[in-house]
């Protein structure tokens, strides 16, 4: 039997995001209704509304960072029952891709995804969901293998952290490209995505870790969050400092460099802040048309002489089925910062101020609280 709700959606394009009322029909066989207590508002989410839905058909739910209780489960569940706390995960590995065949599922190339659950109450239209999950929302649908039951004593308005921001970051340093003890990191980007890094770096013993910003703000928070150095691109060359800060006699540089900005620039210069033969990876969500130039021949940085490697990262490259519990655990044990990542709650209607602080404000993570 259909529940009845409420969700913050994109109706249009250029439109802002609005609240109204839905209802949700009844999970199928292999899919949960969750009742949504907390998600955090992701740059993704504002990137699919300036981007004018991203390609996804209007209405659209926002939201993919949730943590809520299982209500409802379909017939061919039997992980989950009403009652469980879950984390939504919008990467469960769909089983059938190639990279799944040849028992990779940390590269799966798509997701398994619900059925068309969500309606718009006034006129029944089908609502779209961000990444499969649409957490802006008291309920949503998801494919069982997307919920992932959470200890019983963890918060669910931390724990809704780690379905994107926190695992990317995190996942970045510990799967994409795995952080050695005693190596050298640089993150570039010092948001909810670059300080989860810091804190993937930390937590695999990096002996230095750099935040590299352009504002004092996020160098601050850099240094809550583990970084052993800071450097403020507004006013040095970050490239040049970075090389200063470890030179150690080789002419300097880092084992890995992230970018976690989105901006083609800044994946240019973790490539040239890299020490022979290290990794720069990117993180951040970049436009359709964006692209960067790599030097190849310079003896110092060129990407040749240096045997720099390049790395893309997708949500960490994560297995929810195992990395998520392990956040909750590293969290419960006060290895991983959580609670300093949650800047303000707000309610489902401050969605669109939100969006407005996170481009112009100082803000890690505003968690909706239901």
């Amino acid at each position: 039997m259909p529940v009845e709700g409420r969700a913050c959606l994109l109706e249009a394009p250029g439109d802002p995001a609005v609240v109204r009322d839905i209802f949700i029909d009844d999970p199928g066989p292999d899919e949960v209704l969750v009742r949504i207590v907390a998600s955090g508002v992701c740059h993704t989410d504002l990137t699919v509304k300036n981007l004018n839905g991203s390609g996804m058909p209007f209405p659209i739910v926002l939201g993919h960072e949730g943590a809520g209780i299982v209500e409802k489960a379909g017939s061919n569940v039997s992980s989950l029952t009403a009652g469980d706390p879950v984390v939504l995960a919008y990467r469960a590995p769909c089983e059938s891709c190639p990279a799944c065949r040849r028992g990779d599922p940390r590269r799966c190339y798509m997701a398994l995804r619900p059925g068309p659950r969500i309606h718009r109450k006034s006129d029944g239209a089908v609502c779209s969901q961000v990444l499969r999950c649409g957490t802006f929302s008291t309920h949503t649908v998801v494919h069982a293998k997307a919920a992932i039951k959470m200890p019983a004593e963890m918060p669910l308005d931390r724990a809704c952290l780690i379905a994107c921001g926190v695992i990317t970051g995190v996942g970045a340093s510990m799967n994409t490209t795995p952080v050695f003890p005693g190596s050298r990191v640089a993150v570039i980007g010092c948001g909810g995505v670059g300080l989860s890094v810091i804190q993937g770096a930390k937590l695999c013993m990096a002996s230095q870790i750099i935040g590299i910003d352009i504002n004092p703000v996020k160098l601050g928070w850099a240094k809550d969050f583990g970084a052993t150095h800071v450097v403020d691109a507004s006013k040095t060359d970050p490239v040049a400092e970075v090389r200063k800060l470890t030179d150690d006699g080789w002419d300097g540089g880092v084992e890995f460099a992230f970018e976690a900005t989105g901006i083609p620039t800044c994946t240019e210069q973790a490539i040239k802040m890299l020490s022979y033969g290290g990794t720069a990876t990117t993180i951040g969500f970049p436009a359709q048309h964006d692209s960067v130039n790599l030097n190849l021949g310079d003896f110092s940085t060129g990407v040749y002489w240096n045997k720099a490697g390049l790395r893309v990262s997708h949500c960490g490259d994560a297995l929810p089925s195992h990395d998520f519990p392990l956040m909750a655990q590293l969290y419960l044990q006060g290895k991983l910062d959580l609670d300093s990542m949650v800047t303000r709650k707000i309610g489902l209607d401050d969605v669109e101020a939100a969006f407005h602080e996170m481009e112009t404000g100082d803000v890690i993570r505003s968690v909706i609280v239901f």
